[in-house]
């Protein structure tokens, strides 16, 4: 029972009724404890605080996952739908758990909601991370390639729950070879092109522009001065440093300065 939320009903219910009363009052907090999702006193804060109903979790965390993929090279297409569509499909999802996914894959693509929280809950979950992964690689792939921005996205995820990318990129199936194979996915070279936009035959003065062009994107500064919650902010700051160290090491490798 939590108790802030019965004692409240108790003591209403009292008043009301005496004894009688405080059995109904204990009865309709437990019915508003269900109601309004609150397990423990730090969903209660965070009622409080503004910040709304609980941190999100599994099928509704995967589908405003996808959402804020499908959304992020600036418009969902057709086949984004489609593979929303398999993934129900693919977790035998009835009528009523669709609807929730529709709903959390809308509120994706228009929220700037912050992500890092319960992603880092999915830390030592392995196999729950992986399949929300692989789910997010098959999102990212929906329209035959993978926007550097969805790239971006879901290897910043991925360290959020605690993965390194190289094994974060190794669960995209559809980079490697027809096997499935990630051989070819590993390794940090072809990362960083792959967050850069660029080829590793790329001019190195393209690869400055593309490099300096992102930078100014996400730049964590820029953010804030264009009204960036803190959340978003800390995200900026996670890809501007990815950035960073992408440009460092297509810099090295290729020779230039």
């Amino acid at each position: 029972m939590f108790w802030p939320i019965t004692l409240f009903g108790a003591l209403v219910g009292g008043l009301l009724a005496s004894i009688p009363g405080a059995l109904l009052g204990a009865l309709i907090g437990q019915m508003l404890d269900r109601r309004l999702g609150l397990n423990s006193w730090a969903d209660l804060r965070r009622r409080f605080k503004g910040q709304g109903k609980p941190l999100m979790e599994g099928n509704e965390l995967l589908f405003f996952l996808l959402g804020r993929l499908a959304k992020s090279g600036g418009r969902v297409s057709e086949e984004h739908i489609q593979a929303a569509r398999g993934e129900m499909r693919r977790l035998q999802m009835n009528q009523m758990a669709q609807r929730m996914a529709i709903e959390a894959f809308y509120r994706g693509k228009a929220s700037g909601e912050g992500l890092r929280e319960p992603l880092q809950r999915l830390q030592g979950r392995r196999d729950e991370a992986r399949a929300i992964l692989q789910a997010c690689w098959r999102m990212a792939r929906a329209s035959g390639r993978v926007d550097p921005r969805a790239h971006e996205l879901v290897l910043l995820w991925g360290k959020w729950m605690g993965w390194e990318p190289a094994a974060v990129a190794a669960l995209d199936q559809g980079g490697g070879s027809r096997q499935g194979s990630p051989s070819n996915l590993g390794g940090a070279y072809e990362q960083a092109l792959r967050l850069l936009g660029v080829r590793a035959d790329t001019d190195p003065q393209v690869i400055k522009r593309a490099y300096r062009r992102l930078l100014s994107k996400h730049h964590p500064d820029k953010q804030a001065g264009a009204g960036a919650t803190p959340s978003q902010v800390r995200e900026a700051t996670e890809r501007t440093r990815e950035l960073q160290n992408a440009y460092a090491l297509v810099r090295q490798r290729r020779g230039f300065r």
